[in-house]
């Protein structure tokens, strides 16, 4: 495969991801199709159609270039260069009327998130990175916090409801409460991860997090100047996440917890 030109991704990822950004806000308020429903999760009709809008511009522009998507898989996604993409991540919060929602995007060339785009169709925040390239949110170049000290620190957290994420997790939870300023869990880690690297959080840990919330949202926080510690858990495509400003990670103590 040809080398692709990373501003011309970023072009056809942004028109992708506001496309199907306009679908989930013009559907926020209409009945919804739920396909399956778990104990803790939902998954919607209208996931699978905004990731078909979003096959469908990416492969008129780049249709060598397979999809890795939440909602399935187009092509060799072994290939050199892959779309990753979350269509609606945080799919229970729009299921439930809370405008706190996006769409994720990212090229990923040998496994390495090389482009990246988010986008809250709620506030109209759209966040763009190219690897080598500063983060922007709607344009203006966003860094993350200088905040260094736990006390004075906002993070998000998150877990899943399994027996051992919870007897893992609230350990953690319970001590990070009384140690940090304030703790957030939001339900939709790629907007985690962007306000972080446009720091509105210090920093956002998962025990256990898809491949698809995380592409893109990890390189908007390093292209920021944080640190995104993602090392591969059991399961495919599955990783356990730290994000922060690159300053309270190792203050953080979720070693264990991320084990």
């Amino acid at each position: 495969m040809k080398v692709i030109s990373l501003k011309s991704a970023l072009a056809v990822a942004v028109k992708a991801a506001r496309a199907a950004g306009k679908l989930m806000h013009d559907n926020w308020h209409k009945p919804k199709k739920i396909n399956s429903a778990e104990a803790h999760d939902i998954k919607l009709d209208l996931d699978v159609r905004c990731q078909k809008l979003i096959e469908q511009t990416l492969s008129r522009a780049f249709p060598a270039v397979p999809v890795l998507g939440e909602e399935g898989i187009t092509g060799d996604v072994t290939a050199a260069y892959r779309w990753v993409v979350d269509p609606i991540d945080g799919t229970v919060n729009y299921a439930f009327g809370m405008p706190h929602a996006c769409v994720s995007i990212a090229l990923q060339h040998k496994e390495e998130s090389v482009v990246g785009v988010i986008y809250d169709p709620f506030t109209d925040e759209l966040w763009t990175v190219i690897r080598g390239q500063p983060t922007r949110l709607n344009g203006r170049i966003v860094r993350v916090s200088n905040r260094a000290v736990l006390n004075d620190a906002v993070i998000a957290i998150g877990f899943s409801k399994s027996k051992e994420n919870l007897r893992k997790s609230m350990p953690h939870l319970n001590r990070l409460a009384r140690q940090v300023k304030k703790i957030r869990i939001m339900g939709s880690a790629a907007l985690e991860l962007a306000y972080v690297a446009s720091g509105r959080l210090d920093a956002y840990v998962e025990r256990r997090i898809n491949l698809w919330d995380v592409a893109a949202g990890g390189l908007l926080v390093e292209m920021a100047g944080g640190e995104f510690y993602c090392p591969p858990a059991l399961g495919k495509f599955r990783y356990a996440m730290c994000a922060d400003n690159g300053k309270l990670r190792r203050k953080l103590k979720v070693g264990s917890f991320l084990q």
